[in-house]
């Protein structure tokens, strides 16, 4: 199993350096030179099983099915549900994968236990050690921090946008009290927040000087790590019936998660709609052809957002025929006016993949928390809520069934349900215990030399 570039640009690599890379060298992602062509478990197989099964198949021989089993034992046991994601009914065909039972109580944990396991094997081995530096709309930085406190190999630094995360989310961030976890409050958005990251990636000789590696949903480790849950509430729910997986997104990453269980042929078809906010640039992609970078606007569901997913790209690059000259003139032109006008040979495919994007006002996601929790007694997440909203209209699928992916605790997120809502909703008692610590951080312009300065300086105090 090797991995190429979208842009074209470098010579494939195996799974580990893809992994500890992030980026790929040309600015591109990485993505399968061809994906495997999998057999679906029994129903009784567990999750670390079904783990172990699909990311054994990405690894490709970099590690052995032991090594990824051990990884996978250790990167679940945390998890406060022996299911890891476990499947809860709404009503006749519709269920809710519950995504938030790790320790940051986000979907993000599900990749980043493994991808922190992952890590402290690979650098171990290769005697290295790495600078990962991470730029989060919310719930990546503190997923993160768990997964990489007090390992030896790896210092972190995080970029958050200054006070549009909620608070529960910074703290998870930053009250670990690890000294390889480093976070910065950026004045900006997330956007600029990402944009950093990719600049950094860019210059090739401060990647190599810092040893630099990124685990933002650009990184494939996220991505495989991510698809494995699709696949085990395929199984749960029977092999062979269609499922609509309804998908709260923001970079992107966990749609395309779930597109690539499909190309692994573990799902029975593939429909996935993604949910998006306010900031409907994804939205508008599937709708118009256009590509355009807007302004930021807060919503009640901020991890969404974003207004560049950047995982899209490798989205394009499978419907292009996976053209990579068609992929650098496409970004290319981005980079350059902050809108594009998709080719016809990306925009006519990328209404067959599966996917598609729905966008859910402000006023609408409030609504509708307060409409769950009367129907069903629980507090739901803002993110979930976009998701929940979406999955009502089913004009348009033929799936048998429906799927809601509840991205995040109703706990990340109080003061946003104590609004919508009026209820209170308290931390799980697994996690107040580490949210006393002091919290840790600096808050820095959205600057790249000041914030590739400090990435240095941490990267040099070994």
């Amino acid at each position: 199993m090797k991995y190429i570039s979208t842009r074209g640009g470098t010579e494939p690599v195996d799974f580990l350096t893809a992994c500890l890379a992030g980026l790929a060298p040309d600015g591109g992602l990485y993505v399968p030179e061809a994906y495997p062509r999998l057999e679906p478990l029994t129903v009784s197989s567990t999750y670390v099983d079904w783990s172990t099964h699909i990311l054994s198949a990405f690894a490709g021989g970099a590690l052995s099915r032991d090594d990824i089993h051990g990884l996978c034992e250790r990167a679940y046991a945390s998890f406060a549900h022996e299911a890891v994601t476990p499947l809860s009914q709404l009503s006749p065909g519709h269920f809710l994968l519950e995504l938030h039972h790790g320790p940051t109580l986000a979907f993000k944990d599900v990749a980043m236990q493994f991808i922190g396991q992952l890590y402290e094997l690979a650098l171990k081995r290769l005697d290295r050690h790495m600078t990962v530096v991470c730029a989060t709309s919310g719930d990546t930085g503190g997923a993160a921090a768990a997964a990489f406190a007090g390992l030896e190999r790896v210092k972190l630094v995080i970029l958050h946008p200054n006070e549009r995360i909620s608070p529960v989310q910074r703290l998870f961030m930053t009250t670990t009290g690890a000294p390889n976890v480093h976070n910065l409050a950026v004045d900006g958005s997330f956007d600029d927040c990402q944009a950093i990251v990719k600049q950094m990636f860019a210059d090739r000789g401060f990647v190599d000087d810092v040893g630099l590696s990124g685990v933002n949903s650009i990184n494939w480790a996220r991505i495989a790590a991510q698809s494995v849950y699709y696949a085990y509430a395929q199984s749960q729910l029977g092999q062979d019936r269609p499922i609509r997986f309804v998908v709260p997104s923001g970079n992107m990453g966990d749609a395309l998660a779930g597109y690539v269980a499909a190309r692994c042929g573990l799902l029975a078809g593939f429909e996935a709609v993604c949910a998006v906010n306010e900031n409907r640039a994804l939205a508008d992609v599937f709708d118009t052809g256009r590509m355009a970078k807007g302004n930021t606007v807060s919503t009640p569901s901020p991890a969404m957002d974003i207004t560049v997913p950047s995982n899209l790209e490798r989205v394009l690059f499978e419907v292009s025929g996976r053209d990579s000259d068609a992929i650098r003139a496409v970004y290319g032109a981005f980079a350059q006016s902050g809108a594009v006008d998709l080719p016809s040979t990306m925009s006519g495919p990328l209404g067959c993949t599966g996917l598609s994007a729905v966008s859910v006002s402000n006023a609408d996601t409030m609504a509708e928390m307060v409409r769950h929790l009367e129907g069903t007694g629980d507090l739901i997440c803002p993110h979930t809520a976009v998701g929940t909203l979406t999955s009502k209209d089913e004009s348009c699928s033929n799936a048998e069934l429906t799927v809601t992916l509840a991205t995040a605790h109703a706990a990340k997120f109080p003061e946003t349900v104590k609004d919508a809502t009026g209820q209170n909703a308290p931390l799980p008692e697994r996690c107040v215990g580490a949210m006393l610590n002091p919290e840790t951080y600096e808050t820095m312009t959205a600057d790249l030399s000041t914030v590739r300065q400090y990435v240095r300086q941490v990267a040099s105090a070994r």
